[in-house]
């Protein structure tokens, strides 16, 4: 059985709380293992609990969700931290950035918004831990905030085509397809340069990973899976 991602939500309103803990049952791959409604409960869950993921609001009436997140980050607490608030102001967010959070929702929550950010956390938590050793590429994916997809379909970079680039997509629609540019170039009909730029691009996007692997003699070949 595949792992759990262990969620606690600290909310001091007791209906959000339970709307985010049913929101976070809709999704695979995470569960909630503890709610907490002021500071003093939080610090005691994430304490014994240790969970890898917080669902964090701001304001409290014991003190501020912020402080948490400070106090969290100054004992060294390896909970990941999604803020979940009506803050919208520029220095709350700041601050959260700061702080180290992965994500920020602004009240009322929408339920394909936190959908959205449980989904690129999980694929986050996913490709650190399949991860023995990192690459440029790897660390690319997993820090710089995605593009969305339909941004990344409407606009291409110069020279590449859409009909080539499905093409090339639908090479890799199993999970266990592991190809170089040249095997890629001759399944679809195109060279390997031009495979390789499609290739590329796709790791650049954040659909592909690119892994090097090393033989007896010359460069490392650059073989292309599903990331």
């Amino acid at each position: 059985m595949a792992t759990l991602i262990s969620v606690v939500i600290v909310e001091d309103d007791p209906d959000i709380a339970e709307i985010q803990r049913l929101f976070v049952e809709k999704i695979a791959g995470f569960e909630v293992v503890g709610i907490a409604y002021n500071l003093v409960e939080a610090k005691e869950l994430v304490t014994i609990l240790k969970p890898q993921l917080v669902l964090l609001d701001v304001y409290f009436p014991d003190g501020s969700g912020l402080s948490f997140l400070q106090q969290l980050r100054t004992e060294g607490a390896k909970s990941d931290v999604i803020l979940i608030t009506a803050a919208k102001d520029i220095t709350t967010l700041q601050t959260a950035l700061r702080g180290g959070v992965i994500d920020y929702i602004i009240k009322p929550v929408i339920f394909d918004r936190f959908s959205e950010a449980l989904q690129k956390y999980h694929n986050y938590w996913r490709q650190l831990n399949q991860l023995e050793q990192l690459q440029q590429t790897d660390i690319d994916q997993l820090i710089t905030p995605a593009v969305p997809a339909e941004t990344k379909r409407r606009v291409l970079p110069k020279g590449l085509q859409k009909p080539t680039l499905e093409k090339v997509q639908h090479v890799f629609n199993e999970p266990q397809v592991i190809l170089n540019a040249e095997q890629v170039g001759e399944l679809i009909g195109i060279s390997r340069t031009t495979a390789r730029r499609y290739l590329e691009y796709l790791v650049s996007c954040g659909q592909l990973r690119c892994s090097l692997v090393y033989g007896d003699v010359g460069r490392p070949e650059r073989r292309y899976s599903l990331s």
